[in-house]
């Protein structure tokens, strides 16, 4: 047996209750999220670790990459080791401009707790000023290692292929490949024809 009931029959609080929450019923609940929040947040540790903006890093790499290859420009990446910052700039002749995106205008800063121990770049090893990374239209990047230190001295290690643009992290250090050293035996072979009379 089912019973009908039409909506003639319906007090008006049942229809007012069948439309949804009042204004101040949203009110109220949103006064107490946001209470609760002021009590969660400051227990929650929000400090980025190693690995995430190691993978910012990464990115930003790979971001600056795309950009040379699609604005046919160098770009030239600079890094204030000592301030933890870095920003790009795109090289127009002999002009430095800053890119068009809004996700360059301003320079990007490391987290607090972060800093770069030292970059292993064209310019040797540098512990502390500027250094600068170039990103060519075809693609290649400056061979760079940068190694990121956190609170705790634990080390995140970047190293970046000059050729294939491959980027390699790791939780040591990575120190630069030794020259190959070519035996003395071996020279005269390698002399072109030219040279040898």
């Amino acid at each position: 047996m089912s019973v009908v009931v039409s909506a003639s029959h319906l007090t008006p609080h049942a229809l007012r209750s069948s439309r949804g929450f009042t204004i101040l019923e949203i009110i109220i609940v949103l006064f107490l999220l946001v209470g609760l929040l002021g009590i969660i947040l400051p227990r929650i540790s929000l400090e980025e670790s190693l690995g995430s903006v190691g993978r910012r890093m990464v990115g930003t790499v790979r971001s600056l990459q795309s950009l040379a290859m699609l604005n046919q420009k160098t770009i030239r990446l600079y890094v204030d080791l000592d301030r933890g910052v870095y920003w790009p700039v795109v090289l127009d002749g002999n002009q430095e401009k800053v890119p068009i995106d809004p996700t360059w205008a301003t320079p990007l800063k490391l987290s607090e707790t972060i800093r770069f121990s030292d970059i292993l770049a064209g310019q040797g090893r540098k512990e502390s000023g500027l250094v600068d990374l170039f990103f060519y239209p075809t693609g290649r990047i400056d061979p760079a290692t940068m190694h990121l230190v956190d609170a705790s001295n634990n080390i995140l290690a970047i190293a970046i292929e000059p050729v294939t643009g491959a980027i390699r992290m790791s939780d040591e250090r990575i120190e630069p490949p030794k020259p190959l050293i070519i035996p003395d035996r071996v020279r005269p072979l390698l002399q072109t024809a030219g040279a040898v009379r």
